[in-house]
């Protein structure tokens, strides 16, 4: 895929937000596993939440394209960062855009769009994982036409922020015939009696992110909350993630990318044996094949991203490009940690940060064992 001028000039611009604007702080929020409530506010005024989002809805009517150049650019510095973007439009915004009614979408998007709330989805359960059907044990029942939510959710990203402004909840609300659960998605505004959010996690990396457990205890919304049609929480849910892993895939082209960067930096300036350590041979093989992995890695996700503008299947190639790209974070942040040695096992340098953050790539929105039995079921084996 080639980039288009608009989506040039995004890139840049997003680039130079990155450096000048996140680079600097980033890491004293890290620190303090201290959300950075001052630049998600200027990424809303740059227009980044609602860069997928119609205009109609105050968003840039943009393409799903342009949001995964902005988490690219945004990772290659903090991933922290990257992710609540991705999580706040991918998982929060794009289920309203794609099955909400019009006075949903009126309500929730143009306040999305525009950065002041977050919106969160409410999947993963505590003892779940990856079989989200057979593991859900939250239920909504209709009563005197509200829902009455029960159950909890783990690991939920933007959820307990203070500009948090809705979740969806995927909840069981009633049996098939052959016995199987009926899955709906219903939208939960935050502070709604019997909805309570835990303290954040105490997470190996993502520290400058918000990730919580949330628990509803007849919890009460009016039925017109529901997202969507009734029983097609778990068939929005796997579009939503579909999509998400594209995002997800740009993210961690991102991380890998600005392994490369800041190895390339500290190769020219530290010296070992009376020489630059860039002028050895292993440091630049290292370099070569983690600039590799980048260069793979992203053209794998503008694959995946082309065919998925151009309204073609694309779950292989999405699970493809999260299964390539999330390896390529993994594996670079491990030797540029390496090629940093003592100083990479700092906080103070940025490699340390990508080490922590690189491995929840592998596991957040579909490990790397659920993107392998896609890729063998899209193949044709058998389930």
């Amino acid at each position: 895929m080639m980039l288009n001028d608009e989506h040039i000039e995004l890139r840049k611009s997003v680039e130079e937000f990155a450096r000048e604007v996140v680079a600097p702080v980033i890491g004293d929020y890290y620190e303090r596993c201290e959300f950075p409530y001052d630049i998600v506010r200027k990424m809303g005024a740059m227009g980044l939440f609602g860069l997928p989002i119609p205009e109609e809805y105050g968003g840039m009517g943009g393409d799903y394209f342009a949001l995964c150049l902005a988490l690219e650019e945004l990772a290659r510095v903090d991933s922290s960062v990257a992710i609540t973007l991705e999580a706040a439009v991918s998982l929060g915004a794009m289920p309203i855009l794609r099955f909400g009614t019009d006075a949903q979408k009126e309500r929730w998007l143009p306040k999305m769009a525009a950065g002041e709330i977050l919106g969160a989805f409410g999947l993963t359960e505590p003892g779940g994982g990856s079989d989200v059907p057979g593991g859900m044990r939250t239920t909504a029942v209709l009563d005197g036409g509200e829902w009455v939510i029960n159950g909890s959710k783990a690991f939920i990203t933007n959820s307990g922020t203070d500009i948090t402004g809705v979740v969806g909840v995927a909840a069981i609300t009633g049996r098939r015939e052959d016995g199987r659960p009926e899955i709906s998605t219903i939208l939960v505004p935050s502070g709604t009696p019997g909805f309570t959010v835990s303290k954040k996690y105490s997470k190996v990396g993502w520290s400058a992110s918000d990730t919580r457990e949330l628990s509803f205890t007849d919890c009460r919304v009016p039925e017109e909350n529901l997202l969507g049609e009734r029983g097609r929480g778990y068939a929005q849910f796997l579009q939503t993630l579909d999509e998400g892993r594209v995002a997800i895939a740009a993210l961690s082209v991102g991380l890998a990318q600005g392994c490369v960067d800041e190895s390339l930096r500290y190769v020219r300036e530290r010296r070992a044996f009376g020489r630059e350590i860039g002028r050895y041979q292993a440091i630049q093989f290292k370099i070569a094949d983690m600039e590799a992995r980048v260069h793979t890695a992203r053209l794998a996700y503008y694959h995946a991203a082309e065919r998925m503008l151009a309204g073609l299947p694309f779950k292989k190639e999405a699970a493809i490009a999260k299964l390539v790209s999330s390896n390529a974070a993994m594996d670079n942040a491990r030797e540029a940690t390496q090629i940093f040695g003592g100083y990479g096992f700092m906080n103070e340098f940025p490699v340390g940060r990508f080490y922590r953050d690189a491995k929840i790539l592998e596991i957040g929105e579909g490990t790397s064992e659920v993107q392998r039995m896609l890729i063998a079921r899209e193949l044709g084996l058998p389930a």
